[in-house]
């Protein structure tokens, strides 16, 4: 097993002297590994978050992941100084399904590891909300309940309470499924909501305020929305890129797609000031690729321009344009 380790350490380590980032990031974890957790996990921590592009390196991605979850224990400490949590929470979109598979693993692992440590401590008087909570491992959503913290108290309070009820929402949503540490996310909570009292000052902004919060609310609390509350939490997205989006753009990726095939259907529905269309077996389908199609014409530019073609297959129904 040392063999097979030593090795692979010699790949890495050629890798790196050529200048490869993912090689000198695979030297330094596994030269770390022999140490303590803590320096693996900053370790990893560091050139993950520098090449996160592991999509196409997924094969390198599956060896870090998987002696993280052999080598590390996760503990409060850990995890709050280190901040790994947040990062290989990301990898659960990876488009790689290893990949993706491994940090789930590993996120619920830690969390059970978590558990396990905090029995373990006495009770002591603690000046602020936990880092990490064990909870949501399959069961109830994480809320600032679950997380022990309380809105309308302490000095970041703002002393009204429909801005503290609006706090608890954006806390909540952004809590549900995150394994970040609760302060960090308190602490973009209470941004997004102050950046958003700021810019519509009472009274003749209450409304806005009312309705922005509202809005952010609902696409952050989405449950198929994972990718947006990750990149508020981990400070990818700004809380001014996230003010300035409209709706669509705070979409899920699925709700993006679902939105982009309606707006075709709807170009291809809007014929009532077009030609009656007409059979032919001029154009195969790229989908199917039968020749059986209805087409029209439709001058949908400058009328020096030519107009736009567009075809619908009788046999599969896929629909495409051209000019």
């Amino acid at each position: 097993m040392e063999g097979r380790q030593h090795g692979q350490d010699s790949v890495w380590k050629a890798r790196a002297g050529r200048g490869d980032l993912t090689g000198r990031l695979l030297v330094r974890a596994g030269w770390a590994a022999k140490d303590t957790a803590l320096k693996v996990s900053n370790l990893v921590n560091q050139d993950l978050s520098l090449n996160f592009a592991l999509s196409a390196l997924s094969q390198d991605a599956v060896i870090i992941l998987k002696r993280l979850k052999e080598e590390v224990v996760a503990t409060d400490e850990l995890l709050r100084e280190t901040k790994i949590g947040v990062t290989v929470n990301k990898l659960r979109n990876n488009t790689a399904k290893e990949v993706a598979d491994l940090a789930k693993e590993l996120v619920r692992k830690w969390k059970a590891d978590v558990g396990k440590t905090g029995t373990k401590k006495t009770a002591s008087p603690s000046p602020g909300p936990s880092p990490i909570p064990a909870a949501n491992s399959g069961g109830p959503p994480r809320t600032h309940k679950t997380d022990g913290i309380e809105f309308g108290k302490g000095k970041d309070a703002t002393g009204d309470k429909t801005r503290e009820k609006c706090c608890e929402l954006i806390y909540d949503a952004l809590a549900q499924d995150s394994g970040a540490p609760s302060d960090l996310i308190l602490s973009r909570a209470r941004a997004l909501e102050n950046h958003v009292w700021e810019e519509n000052p009472p009274p003749a902004g209450s409304a806005t305020y009312r309705n922005k919060m509202r809005s952010f609310y609902l696409n952050l609390k989405a449950a198929n929305n994972p990718g947006l509350r990750e990149g508020i939490v981990s400070g990818e997205i700004s809380i001014v890129q996230l003010y300035n989006m409209d709706p669509k753009d705070m979409a899920s990726e699925e709700r993006k797609a679902e939105n982009r095939k309606l707006v075709a259907e709807n170009l291809f529905k809007a014929q009532a000031a077009a030609p009656q269309q007409a059979e032919t077996d001029a154009f195969q389908c790229g989908k199917c690729k039968q020749r059986r199609c209805m087409y029209y014409q439709m001058q949908t530019r400058s009328a020096d321009e030519p107009m736009t073609t567009f075809v619908t297959c009788l046999s599969c129904n896929n629909r495409w344009k051209f000019s």
